[in-house]
């Protein structure tokens, strides 16, 4: 019989400095570029320099920080070819996304509850970062009910540079309502259960957002 009485995985310091580090990269607190200063880290954090360094070599594993000689490290700058490429592993994996659920899933009942995502954005405008979280959130949901466990972890990898990608097109949306409704259309297809229209919504909005990033 399985036993669900286990003790607690304790996270350890390292792991959650690592966590830390990456939402204030995900979040812009740390914006593409800025250097990573060891010592003001430590004291903000109040951490000693050991985990400190651990928990940013691991961020350097996922290829969120680099390290150039006789600098310092960085938060990666991604280049245009660096977000095509992202956006086309997004893309790869959010029409996978949504053929499993328009092939085999409840596509009602999860373009409902993307559609209350948009109503979020809507109820948010005029907040860019408030939109931004919420659109991160819309497609985290669209992965995570596609019921793939591989997928799911796919998507989460490039998480990050996603939130970075997505915070750095808050700036280019002059109507914040542009995404509401960009999303509202995605979402209504995979309510209708609209293959066809589904994919080519969703390769619209991943070129939208390429487009509006390489031409910042």
């Amino acid at each position: 019989m399985t036993s669900y009485i286990e003790p607690l995985a304790q996270e350890s310091t390292p792991s959650i400095i690592a966590d830390k580090l990456r939402k204030a990269i995900g979040h812009g607190e740390f914006k593409p570029g800025a250097q990573i200063v060891e010592a003001d880290l430590a004291r903000k954090l109040g951490v000693s320099r050991g985990p400190l360094r651990e928990g940013m070599q691991r961020l350097t594993q996922e290829g969120l920080l680099v390290s150039i000689r006789n600098r310092g490290l960085f938060v990666i700058d991604m280049t245009p070819g660096d977000i095509r490429d992202m956006y086309l592993a997004r893309e790869a994996i959010e029409r996978a996304a949504a053929f499993k659920i328009l092939r085999d899933g409840d596509f009602e009942t999860v373009g409902s509850a993307l559609l209350a995502i948009v109503d979020r954005m809507v109820a948010a405008d005029g907040d860019p970062a408030a939109i931004g979280d919420l659109d991160i959130a819309f497609h985290e949901l669209l992965v995570r009910l596609a019921d793939s466990p591989r997928l799911s972890r796919m998507h989460q990898t490039s998480i990050i540079e996603t939130r970075m990608c997505i915070h750095a097109l808050e700036e280019t949306y002059l109507a914040t309502d542009a995404r509401a409704i960009e999303h509202h259309r995605l979402a209504d297809a995979i309510r209708t259960g609209d293959v066809a229209r589904t994919d080519e919504l969703l390769s619209a909005h991943m070129d939208d957002a390429i487009e509006r990033l390489v031409s910042r």
